[in-house]
């Protein structure tokens, strides 16, 4: 079922190890077909470069397993309640990215100090509240949390990133930890200063819907 998702979420793993958002079997990407509505997901603890598409797993959004060899992710049930509480995301990306959890990890947000930021994230990286994986209590946080940014980091825990397709989603999450470490490395030199709202704004909107072909 869904091939074409499944090869396509292949290529997309690999570029996390790629981007050094995750160490070993860590993290994970899912995405949602628009005409079946069911979820494919990376199974747990499967290594990312001996991934296949016949290892993914297909399930509808309660959670049953519609195709699949493998237990899938530890996190479906939070992918899963981001997919049933946001239906205008079409995939989902969970990182445990360095820098990104650095800020994770003292419970602050990346405050939008660059027009990249601006660009992307149409503001500051918001940073929700700690919930326990295993069941929907992140998902939960990350819907609660994110605003109309296409990312969030879950307190001393990683981030998440949403999108209108997994190709999305994972675009955001190779920028939330480009954003982490440049923020990271100005602080180390002073103070960056943010970007005001009005112009944060602009550049979003500039970025969004003129930027590109």
């Amino acid at each position: 079922m869904l091939e074409k998702l499944k090869e396509e979420l292949v290529t997309l793993h690999l570029e996390l190890p790629k981007n050094n958002l995750v160490v070993w079997t860590g993290g994970n990407i899912s995405a949602r077909d628009p005409e079946t509505n069911m979820v494919v997901i990376k199974p747990s603890g499967v290594r990312y470069e001996v991934l296949k598409p016949e290892d993914l797993v297909v399930l509808d959004l309660e959670g049953n397993i519609i195709e699949g060899k493998y237990k899938p992710s530890s996190d479906t049930y939070s992918h899963l309640y981001i997919y049933r509480h946001r239906p205008d995301v079409g995939g989902v990306v969970h990182t445990h990215s360095r820098y990104a959890c650095a800020f994770a990890a003292v419970g602050k947000p990346i405050p939008v100090v660059l027009t990249a930021i601006a660009d992307e994230f149409g503001g500051p990286i918001p940073c929700g509240g700690f919930a326990l994986i295993g069941d929907e209590a992140i998902g939960k946080v990350v819907v609660e949390s994110i605003g109309n940014s296409p990312a969030v980091l879950l307190k001393n825990h990683g981030v998440f990133t949403v999108g209108k397709d997994a190709v999305s989603a994972t675009k955001a999450a190779i920028m939330t930890e480009d954003a982490a470490a440049s923020v990271w490395m100005a602080m180390q030199i002073g103070t960056p200063e943010e970007i005001p709202a009005d112009l944060v704004a602009k550049l979003h909107n500039r970025y969004t819907n003129v930027y590109g072909q």
